[in-house]
């Protein structure tokens, strides 16, 4: 069966999907003011639980000086230390066994949908539903990533959507590519993220024990799935060397998963097509897409972000959305939101930069 009708056998056969339709043709005549508060309406009713990832226009940064860089030292020794390891583990990547290699792969992708399905869909957007499984899988998957719990990752990411490209967002892309890039773990938090990130309603993630379970616990659950339990597996189960072991199935696996995550922060704003909206920072960025599981398509996404695709295409350069849909189809994932064809041409008539190419 081609790929694209097993696709939509899976999407329709198997669970249901919440579409978002386009604004009545009335409104769209009648000026933007009114499409506005048209699509705000339908936004709460495809997903009246959550708001607080709408980006806010309205947002304006104060006024006067920069608030003094406070640099986490802590931070900068330890981010130096890895990259210095995984730049030494790319020099061991030839004389490494094919099962480490393979066992890096496999660790690489689970922790990616820890982030992406997890930490981002899930539970930072809720677009779609998941049934305790695969919960519980996504969550040991995201502590194998080790990007800070789930609780405070969404948080943050809620408040990057709703301030996008201000001092309100954690990693601003206008204070430049190395900055949103990692510069913004390496120190302080601007004061206007800390203020707007406590006015958010969390009540959905602090209301999940699983979620709070893996935050009190979190410190020694990163050791043990991000650092140890790689280390140990190929060193134990098929006598590759502790070296090559912590050094490349750890060290370097594990740099690449927080680069290819950061590069959607950086490089995802910065470069490439805004078909969608060009009055927002995000771009569509192929490259990122390939290399963070299908999280590139971010005009797309900052424009709906309540859809669970995070992309037009669904399965195109895609994977997590494949393993959503998988999923669904096991009736692990449900109530996946997508956004209509209507909707999104309404949307690239309206505000795209005339880059939309539909396929």
């Amino acid at each position: 069966m081609p790929a694209h009708l097993l696709q939509e056998e899976m999407s329709s056969s198997y669970t249901t999907t919440t579409t978002i339709t386009a604004p009545p043709s009335k409104i769209l005549q009648n000026g933007g003011g009114k499409l506005e508060k048209a699509l705000l309406h339908l936004e709460e009713d495809i997903r009246p639980e959550m708001k607080d990832d709408i980006y806010d226009p309205t947002y304006k940064d104060k006024e006067g000086p920069r608030p003094k860089t406070v640099y986490v030292w802590r931070n900068i020794i330890l981010m130096s230390l890895l990259h210095l390891g995984a730049l030494y583990g790319i020099t061991l990547v030839p004389t490494c066994k094919l099962y480490t290699w393979l066992w890096g792969v496999f660790y690489y992708f689970m922790s990616a949908l820890g982030i992406t399905a997890g930490a981002h869909r899930l539970w930072s957007h809720r677009t779609y539903k998941a049934r305790l499984p695969l919960r519980v899988f996504l969550v040991i998957a995201n502590t194998m990533a080790f990007q800070n719990d789930i609780f405070e990752w969404a948080r943050d990411h809620r408040v990057h959507h709703k301030f996008s490209e201000t001092d309100a967002d954690p990693h601003n892309s206008r204070r430049g590519f190395f900055f949103s890039h990692v510069g913004w773990l390496l120190v302080r938090k601007h004061p206007a993220v800390k203020e707007k990130g406590g006015l958010l309603d969390l009540s959905d993630l602090k209301a999940e024990k699983m979620l709070m379970f893996q935050r009190k616990y979190y410190k020694p659950a990163i050791l043990l799935m991000c650092f140890i339990l790689p280390t140990l597996v190929p060193w134990y189960f098929w006598g590759e060397t502790f070296k090559h072991s912590l050094f490349v199935a750890t060290f370097l696996r594990y740099t690449i998963v927080l680069n290819a995550t950061w590069l959607v922060n950086s490089a995802a704003h910065l470069y490439g097509y805004r078909p969608y909206d060009k009055n927002i920072g995000p771009r569509e960025n192929i490259l990122v897409s390939l290399g963070a599981a299908g999280e590139g398509f971010h005009n797309y996404h900052h424009s709906f972000p309540y859809d669970y695709a995070t992309s037009e295409y669904r399965w195109h350069i895609n994977f997590t959305t494949f393993f959503i849909d998988c999923m669904a189809a096991l009736g692990l994932a449900y109530d996946r939101k997508k956004v209509s064809k209507a909707a999104i041409l309404a949307r690239v008539k309206r505000t795209g930069d005339g880059s939309y190419k539909s396929g």
